[in-house]
């Protein structure tokens, strides 16, 4: 990317709140520099958004008119999409979601052509052309053609299939609650279910894209149907995705939320404890996770912040596992992206072989963190972390993102949010107050140094 360019890409692809920072203009003018950065043959998705024809039109639009030829899968989990585009060996793939974000907010995630998300220097080379507005241009006769494929969502749920125990799992008649979220992976997790041969009551599984079940963000607060339905209904767990399931958190068989560096710790140890190796997290990470890995007899890799910096650094050092602490798990076995559909395959066949959740969540090393956040304005981000560097001079610290400060008693993570206008804050205690009292006073850091003038 030009030195001092304004940056278009977030930590997941270009976001913002739909037909304000969001507009199909901008949609079109990032199809035509997808297009000529990518050239050749291109696959699109979209969740259930309501705005994702418009859009999607948008940058096929733009798309066909640099020459590429492009091939539309419909409405399909993000990781289902980069599983086709490295599968059918295509030039890349576009995804038109805002994943977790409320329903007025969409977005352009660009895919490379082995099916991961495109790297900080694809997106640079993207940016580049768009703000250049250097496009390719076909010639009348050498536009590109339109074609749709319905088979994008029934491959994928047969690849999972493939990856995982499906005799263990039928063995174990295992009975699941799903929250779809009315997103996404209405389309596959329900035939996935099926496919693994367990008992499963679906919620929210119409595709709506204004998210009328709960919004899409999978948190406690708004999984309160899963978590009451988990007991209700005597099921061995529950398991919610987020608008594009590239994520998935699980509720036990007694109705606990389980937090996701929980199931990371869980998945991760148990991959490692298989064929040992290494495992591959950002900073966020909560210790528990390394911990875990440790006593599987594995080594820990950091990493900055970003689902795509995780997969990438995963395929250089060979890691058996990865992902983060918001249930986004990376399964090599798989797919090097986060993927919803993996995971939850995966924790089934965990427990399937080894016992209920609850047990086994019991077994890991405890945990303490808390998350919280500061809402900014626009672009005041970049002001109040430097303000916040200079205040912290001197402190043990890790600068791989954002600024981490290592404490007597845990640890606290201040860095800027990659898809909205706040600042996110990961406080870690040795116990839970003093994980909350860490929180609260960086909250109060960041606020004061907002006052200052």
């Amino acid at each position: 990317m030009v030195e001092g360019r304004k940056k278009l890409f977030g930590t997941n692809g270009v976001r913002g709140v739909v037909n304000e920072s969001m507009s199909p203009e901008l949609a079109l003018r990032l199809g035509l520099a997808i297009g000529t950065a990518m050239h050749g043959e291109i696959a699109i998705a979209t969740d259930t958004r309501t705005s994702n024809t418009m859009l999607k039109e948008a940058v096929v639009s733009g798309l066909l008119s640099t020459g590429c030829n492009v091939i539309d899968t419909g409405i399909i989990p993000t990781p289902a999409l980069q599983y086709f585009v490295r599968e059918r060996r295509l030039n890349g793939g576009v995804v038109i979601t805002a994943s977790h974000n409320p329903p007025e907010f969409n977005g352009v995630k660009a895919i490379a052509s082995d099916g991961t998300e495109a790297s900080s220097q694809e997106e640079g080379m993207i940016e580049d052309i768009f703000y250049s507005e250097n496009f390719k241009r076909a010639r009348w006769n050498e536009i590109g053609q339109l074609h749709f494929n319905e088979q994008a969502a029934s491959d994928y749920i047969d690849a999972i299939a493939s990856k995982v125990d499906v005799a263990s799992i039928k063995k174990r008649k295992l009975r699941v609650v799903l929250d779809c979220s009315n997103g996404a992976s209405c389309f596959t997790s329900p035939y996935l279910l099926e496919k693994l041969g367990v008992e499963f009551i679906t919620l929210n599984a119409q595709p709506q894209g204004s998210f009328p079940g709960h919004e899409s963000e999978p948190t406690p607060e708004h999984l309160q149907s899963l978590i009451k339905s988990v007991s209700a209904l005597d099921a061995d767990l529950g398991a919610a995705h987020d608008g594009d399931a590239d994520r998935t958190v699980f509720v036990d068989e007694k109705g606990n939320y389980i937090p996701g560096e929980l199931s990371l710790a869980l998945i991760a140890m148990e991959e490692v404890r298989k064929s040992g190796g290494t495992a591959v997290v950002p900073v966020s990470t909560p210790s528990v996770v390394e911990r875990a890995i440790a006593s599987a007899g594995g080594k820990t890799i950091y990493t900055r912040v970003g689902s795509p910096v995780v997969a990438r650094k995963m395929m250089e050092v060979h890691a058996v596992i990865g992902g983060e602490e918001n249930g986004g798990i990376i399964n090599p076995r798989m797919q090097y992206c986060r993927d919803g559909g993996m995971t939850l395959a995966t924790m089934l066949e965990i427990i399937a072989k080894n016992g209920s959740l609850s047990s086994l969540i019991a077994k890991l090393p405890e945990s303490h963190t808390v998350k919280t956040k500061v809402q900014l304005a626009e672009g005041e981000g970049h002001m109040l972390m430097e303000r916040f560097r200079q205040s912290v001079q001197g402190m043990k610290r890790d600068e791989t993102d954002g600024i981490k400060l290592f404490l007597d008693r845990g640890w606290v993570l201040v860095r800027p949010s990659g898809t909205e206008p706040l600042i996110r804050i990961f406080a870690e205690g040795d116990t839970e107050e003093q994980a909350r009292k860490y929180a609260e006073e960086y909250v109060r850091i960041i606020n004061e140094l907002r006052e200052k003038r």
